[in-house]
């Protein structure tokens, strides 16, 4: 049977942003396949969520698993273990700019513990081919467009053949047409792999072209929107 068990699993969990709380008693499950959005106004929790996710900040109340991993105080050794079974897209790209484009990819693969050089080339050709980059191998990133440089943190993503993407604003510095593409690239990946999405977007129009389940912050909580609770509000 398939494993139908969550990616990542919240319950009664506390959202901290350095020290301070943001959000209160999360109860969340994404699995397998799922397309998840995150929204809410500025300062609402959301990004700290994430970056609960990724074990960049701890989680002090409740409980949480990503990956298989306990997030309650997991160990430092771990923390790479967790985000190579992950793949992370941030809205600036946070590639490194003196290094080509394979260079880039070539430097994930070396630190995520990939050694034989055929299979590290024969995966950075997969990832690229799939994003639309194979040509671009080359190219340094002040050399693509900000839509170039996002399908190249898209195929960074992918190296390690992640359980879940997770997506911090990936289209906010895009324009209209580019995000459609980015957005169109992510649901390939989603329907065609089983990849889990999780995104964290403030642009409605996306959320209603690309339908998903909607997880609303806002006073605090974290709380997914239905057709039942949006029809009361």
């Amino acid at each position: 049977m398939p494993d139908t068990s969550p990616i990542i699993k919240f319950a009664n969990a506390r959202i901290c942003n350095a020290e301070t709380p943001v959000i209160f008693d999360v109860s969340m499950e994404v699995c397998k396949g799922d397309f998840v959005y995150i929204v809410g106004k500025v300062g609402s929790g959301k990004t700290s969520l994430i970056r609960t996710m990724i074990a960049e900040n701890p989680l002090t109340e409740g409980t949480g698993t990503v990956c298989g991993f306990n997030l309650a105080g997991i160990r430092e050794n771990d923390i790479p273990l967790l985000r190579r079974r992950m793949g992370v897209v941030f809205q600036d790209f946070q590639l490194l700019m003196e290094r080509s484009v394979w260079d880039n990819m070539d430097f994930v693969m070396r630190c995520t513990g990939w050694k034989d050089k055929l299979e590290i080339r024969q995966r950075i050709e997969k990832v690229l081919k799939d994003v639309g980059m194979a040509t671009k191998a080359h190219k340094m990133p002040f050399q693509l467009s900000g839509g170039e440089q996002q399908r190249v943190a898209i195929a960074r993503a992918l190296l390690n053949d992640p359980e879940i993407i997770i997506a911090d604003e990936p289209t906010g510095n895009l324009d209209a047409a580019t995000s459609d593409e980015i957005m169109r690239l992510l649901r390939g990946i989603n329907r065609e792999h089983g990849t889990a999405i999780v995104m964290v977007t403030h642009n409605n129009q996306i959320v209603e072209q690309y339908p998903g389940r909607v997880f609303l912050c806002a006073d605090k909580q974290c709380i997914e929107k239905t057709s039942e609770n949006q029809q009361q509000q």
